[in-house]
């Protein structure tokens, strides 16, 4: 009878809504837009950039953190929770099963596509409206630009899928035999359409015509607020990027200096490090960081993300010897600066300007995060309840790194003096502390660095804390026009070092780590088991999601591993100065 009794009074609704049936059909089924006009195409842009944050999965990947429940050198360890059980996951380079939410490689897969899906209804629809005419010239020009923002937006954003999804670009050649990721150039009108994935040769092939096609197009006139969108100078840092990850550093250097537009890089460097004192909450330090008054931010993106949580005194943090060679850690020319933890008593090297920009959660001895980068500002939908959104913003292109892509250009292109000059403009920006600061630098010099990031090969013993670690690019990438040589080792060591900690919390030391051919070890759990990350692990490539692979598309390929063998806020400042 109950059954009955649900069926009846579903169809009792049924007839009570016939009379209202026919105004129902006369409406158009779904929420869709017709777009007709150019602004249109512009405002349906507004949705052309990734709402998640790849900086979680990446970071976790990396070596920019370790796990605090694994004993330290000294058998200490805490009994910290994972954030999610998908970080546990990526800490140890599994495949991720257990999750699909904003930070996670669903959430990358899924934005992505979504942002590209939005690119490709603008240029599908301003194609049609360029080849009908009837545009006035001021729309034809407007269109234009348009159509260049998504052509970037839509080069971008596979750009991204390939650094988590594909192995490392590897030439024209051997990128061939590497799987590559769909490349979507077409606005879906099917149930389940099925995608080939290709070749990485394809798919970086397909990457570089979207660029070229966007960089000629872009026009910063059409934007109210540029730095949320591709303007030229973060079209150009993109690009700039992009040669350096294919080794075609001639590009490289031309873009990057096309991204500074004329202007000294020196003076367009970030003056947070001079500004720190006025800064008293973590959240000051990321609005002021990213914003868009700032000469060196080139774009922002805004994400629902958690990733700041996830590493503020949590289970895996930049701590040890992650946070040794990154945050806190010794540099060329701040080696000799000392600093004294007043409450652990330990003294190490570190840069002055993260003293005060640094914070902890929770224990001190549970790691440290540079507020600029992971800060959340949270959205309240009701402030009453606490509850809603949180994000971070993203700098996703901005004048340091275009900077260091410049250097690694111009190191490439045998210009060793032009890739110093960079790395001292990069140095230099970070000297300018604040009134009566005073700190003993060295002066940036050639054998400063060679000297700094010197590698012993007899005995393979490498720089402390993992500074320092063999570069694999030429295996990764062979170049018939250009190879690392020993000569240029020690800048490309600098380079490493000074983009890990220009990127650190955003993801970035993933991609790099990769196409560098970085090995990593992370040690997990009460009894330290290691996971090895090796040069050109399969696993350097993420696994597609599992929703992915069970609507059909092939999966990233994997080795078969024996189950007995390795896995192949507290108040900042509390730093003292040591005389």
């Amino acid at each position: 009878m109950k059954f009955k009794y649900i069926a009846i009074a579903a169809a009792g609704v049924a007839l009570m809504s016939l009379s209202s049936c026919k105004d129902f059909l006369d409406k158009v089924p779904d929420t869709r837009v017709d777009l007709e006009t150019v602004e249109q195409l512009r405002e349906l842009l507004n949705n052309g950039y990734l709402q998640y944050n790849y900086s979680t999965p990446c970071e976790l990947s990396s070596d920019n953190v370790i796990d605090n429940n694994a004993p330290d050198p000294d058998g200490v360890r805490y009994n910290l929770p994972s954030y999610a059980a998908t970080d546990d996951q990526l800490f140890r380079f599994e495949d991720v099963t257990m999750g699909m939410g904003s930070d996670t490689p669903s959430g990358i897969w899924e934005g992505c596509y979504r942002a590209i899906a939005s690119a490709n209804a603008v240029i599908e629809r301003g194609t049609e409206m360029s080849e009908q005419g009837g545009l006035t010239n001021d729309e034809t020009k407007k269109l234009s630009a348009v159509m260049g923002e998504a052509y970037m937006i839509r080069s971008y954003h596979h750009f991204i899928l390939a650094q988590v999804f594909c192995m490392p670009y590897r030439g024209p050649e051997l990128s061939k035999s590497c799987q590559g990721i769909p490349y979507i150039t077409k606005p879906e009108t099917t149930v389940k359409p099925h995608y080939e994935r290709g070749t990485l040769a394809e798919t970086y092939e397909k990457i570089e015509k979207d660029l070229e096609l966007g960089l000629k197009l872009i026009d910063d006139a059409i934007y109210e607020v540029p730095k949320y969108h591709f303007n030229r100078a973060a079209a150009n840092a993109y690009a700039a990027r992009f040669y350096v990850f294919t080794r075609q550093y001639d590009k490289a250097l031309e873009c990057a200096n096309a991204a500074f537009n004329g202007s000294d890089p020196a003076t367009m460097m970030s003056d947070i490090w001079a500004n720190r004192g006025s800064m008293y909450y973590i959240s000051d330090i990321g609005r002021y960081y990213t914003s868009m008054k700032r000469a060196n931010v080139f774009m922002d993106i805004s994400t629902y993300s958690t990733s700041s949580r996830r590493f503020h005194g949590n289970r895996y943090t930049c701590n040890r010897d992650a946070r040794r060679s990154t945050i806190q850690g010794p540099g060329p020319s701040w080696e000799g600066i000392k600093f004294k933890n007043s409450k652990t008593g330990e003294t190490f090297s570190m840069h002055p300007g993260f003293n005060g920009l640094c914070g902890t959660a929770g224990k001190a001895e549970y790691g440290s995060y540079f507020g600029g980068i992971s800060s959340e500002q949270f959205e309240y939908t009701d402030k009453v309840s606490g509850i809603g959104y949180a994000h971070v913003v993203r700098l996703e292109f901005w004048a340091e790194e275009t900077l260091l892509c410049r250097a690694e250009a111009k190191l490439f292109l045998g210009d060793i003096d032009g890739c110093m000059a960079d790395l001292t403009i990069w140095d230099a920006a970070r000297q300018k502390l604040g009134a009566g600061e005073s700190y003993s630098f060295k002066p940036m010099t050639r054998e400063l660095i060679e000297k700094f990031y010197a590698v012993d090969q007899g005995d393979k013993k490498y720089k402390g804390f993992g500074i320092v670690k063999p570069i694999h690019i030429d295996e990764v990438c062979p170049s018939d026009k250009y190879s690392l040589t020993d000569d240029k080792l020690p800048y490309m060591q600098c380079i490493q070092h000074f983009r890990r900690i220009e990127t650190v919390h955003n993801g970035m030391r993933f991609f790099d780590i990769k196409r560098l051919g970085l090995s990593i070890t992370h040690h997990f759990g009460r009894f330290n088991t290691p996971y090895t990350l090796k040069t050109l692990d399969a696993r350097y490539a993420m696994q597609i999601p599992s929703e992915v692979i069970s609507a059909g598309m092939d999966a990233n390929v994997r080795p078969v591993v024996s189950k007995k063998s390795e896995a192949t806020v507290e108040a900042s400042g509390s730093y003292i100065l040591v005389k």
